[in-house]
């Protein structure tokens, strides 16, 4: 067995360079990016460390094989040829649950899936001396990307993928994703060592995100990989990264961050995945957290859409917090002169409609008069936002939550309509110790919009759909 593999990362497109960000500080050397994916060299100790860490890919695998094919015949023969022994053990089935070709002669995705299940089947058959493999128990999950006539033949090591951290058993009817709210979180420029605050905070993900940065918790310190059940698993390598990354876990730190919500339901199930967050950082099993008890929170009756003359002012704990109380009755402490606000807002595709989810657009412009000089990113589908919230953001991106197609609109609280976009913030992982600053580059940087078009940059190619692809 070679000393290091060849990896992938899966994330949503619009997230590659956060991605790689992650992986260099991880000290990974990365090959290369395309949509939604980034290549890289990993030892079998790196590659446990990248489904522990990793905080915005959804999935890691092995690319087992790389070879161009423009006929079925190629493409079979040295699928058989991969020796799938030196991952797969004997008494393991074989699935080949995904399929994606683009610019490819071989574009029949049915006939590729049962050629390259039968090719390894046939291999694993002939080295471990049975008939046929097994159709149920463990089960070794393969994906097939053709780009350009290129066959790229990966072996998944997540198991179930890398945005169930363990916590979120709790969530509403439209819940953002965890890999997709710790992208925005790096994408926005926050830094731990300022506060943050979510007015829509639903499940509290965003939050909890920002919370486990801030503990440097590494998001899958609490769960099982599939890597356990193949051939590569080491059980010292992963004891032993497990064990190091709990030690890491550092509550000491005043944590400013704190979300709320006009939904009652939503801040029990924020309180509840919060708890277990901080159990699984512990080292404690989530399962074994017992449900919070009701919150005493402050209840705001909103007549119509005006706020209230004195609005609650946002107050941080040294831990996070959630509170039930609406958006328009929100005011930042006159003790933080600055600070992020990063939400997720109703989009009005699935929760509402989307004049109601319009409407919550223009109210959220008061949050521009009562959290001065803080930095507003917003992530939501409407394309039209800008107009409707009443400033044009100083850079918007393209990123995908499932698959749904969103934006992320970055506001530095100055940017009246017509003022062209200026550089958005770097990516935090572009500095050594993304907790302390430092130079950015421009690889970490969000991509601008056009600044005369006010078009967004779109982050996929002809050809690339960009849905759950990632996942």
């Amino acid at each position: 067995m070679k000393n290091e593999e060849t990896a992938i990362a899966l994330c949503a497109v619009g997230a590659e360079k956060v991605v790689s960000n992650e992986l260099k500080h991880l000290g990974i050397t990365v090959l290369d990016t395309s949509f939604g994916r980034v290549r890289f060299f990993a030892s079998i100790e790196n590659l446990y460390r990248t489904l522990f860490c990793l905080r915005v890919a959804d999935r890691v695998l092995i690319e087992t094989a790389r070879y161009p094919a423009q006929d079925l015949d190629l493409m079979f023969y040295n699928a058989g040829n991969v020796e799938w022994e030196k991952y797969i053990p004997e008494g393991m089935g074989v699935i080949v649950s995904k399929i994606r070709t683009n610019r490819s002669k071989l574009d029949d995705e049915r006939t590729i899936q049962a050629m390259i299940h039968k090719a390894v089947a046939d291999r694993l058959c002939k080295h471990y001396k049975v008939e046929r493999l097994p159709e149920d128990g463990k089960i070794a999950d393969i994906r097939v990307y053709i780009e350009k006539d290129i066959v790229s033949i990966m072996l998944d090591v997540s198991g179930d993928p890398l945005f169930k951290r363990g916590y979120r058993t709790e969530g509403g009817p439209a819940p953002l994703r965890e890999t997709t709210a710790a992208a925005i979180l790096l994408l926005s420029g926050w830094r731990r060592k300022f506060p943050l605050y979510d007015p829509f905070c639903g499940a509290g993900t965003i939050a909890i995100e920002a919370a486990m940065f801030a503990w440097d918790m590494a998001p899958g310190v609490g769960r099982k990989f599939a890597i356990a059940d193949l051939v590569i698993a080491d059980d010292t390598i992963e004891r032993t990264i497990r064990k190091e990354l709990l030690a890491r876990v550092d509550f000491s730190r005043r944590i400013r961050i704190g979300g709320s919500d006009s939904d009652p339901a939503a801040v029990e199930a924020a309180r509840a995945n919060m708890l277990r967050a901080e159990a699984l950082a512990k080292g404690v099993s989530a399962a074994t957290v017992p449900a919070p008890a009701p919150a005493k929170t402050v209840t705001v009756k909103v007549s119509g859409a005006r706020p209230m003359k004195k609005p609650v002012v946002v107050r941080f704990p040294h831990q996070p917090a959630f509170r039930l109380l609406p958006m328009e009755n929100t005011s930042a402490p006159e003790d933080e002169s600055e600070g992020f606000i990063v939400t997720n807002p109703p989009y009005g595709n699935r929760l509402g409609n989307i004049a109601e989810a319009e409407a919550v657009y223009q109210r959220m412009a008061h949050l521009r008069s009562r959290f001065p000089a803080w930095k507003l990113a917003v992530i939501t589908d409407h394309i039209g936002f800008e107009s409707h919230f009443g400033r044009k953001a100083d850079a918007v991106r393209q990123i995908t939550n499932g698959a749904t197609q969103t934006y992320l609109y970055v506001f530095n609280n100055d940017s009246p309509i017509g003022a062209p976009r200026k550089p958005a913030p770097p990516d935090p992982f572009s500095a050594q110790d993304p907790g302390q600053g430092g130079q950015s580059g421009k690889d970490g940087r969000v991509e601008q919009t056009g600044q005369e078009s006010g078009r967004v940059e779109h982050a996929r190619q002809d050809g690339q759909t960009g849905q759950d692809e990632h996942d």
